[in-house]
C-alpha cells in the first residue's frame, strides 16, 4: 500500500481522504488498508481534504501530536533517574 503521507520512526500513515471516500466500495477499501497497516504497527490518521483546506493549522496539530506520542506507554511509572528500579 502506499500511504498519502508517512513517517516511519512515528509509524504512522497520514490520508488525507476526498469525497470518493464516502463511495460504500471505497470505505471497505479504506477499511481493509487501515486494518493491514495497524496489523504491522502503524497508526492511520485520516484528515478530510475539507478539513486540510478549512483548517489547516488545527491538522497540523493534529498530525504533529500524533507524530510525538509514545509509541507505547509503561503501566508502571518508571523511577526516577538515580532511583534503584
Amino acid at each position: 500500500y502506499i500511504a498519502d503521507f508517512f513517517c516511519s520512526a512515528a509509524r504512522l500513515a497520514i490520508e488525507i481522504d476526498g469525497e470518493s471516500h464516502n463511495r460504500v466500495d471505497q470505505l471497505e477499501h479504506d477499511r481493509v488498508r487501515d486494518a493491514f497497516f495497524e496489523e504491522n504497527g502503524y497508526q492511520v490518521l485520516r484528515v478530510s481534504a475539507v478539513d486540510v483546506l478549512k483548517a489547516l493549522d488545527a491538522v497540523v496539530a493534529t498530525i504533529v501530536s500524533r507524530a510525538t506520542a509514545p509509541l507505547h506507554r509503561s503501566a508502571v511509572p518508571l523511577p526516577a533517574s538515580g532511583e534503584d528500579i
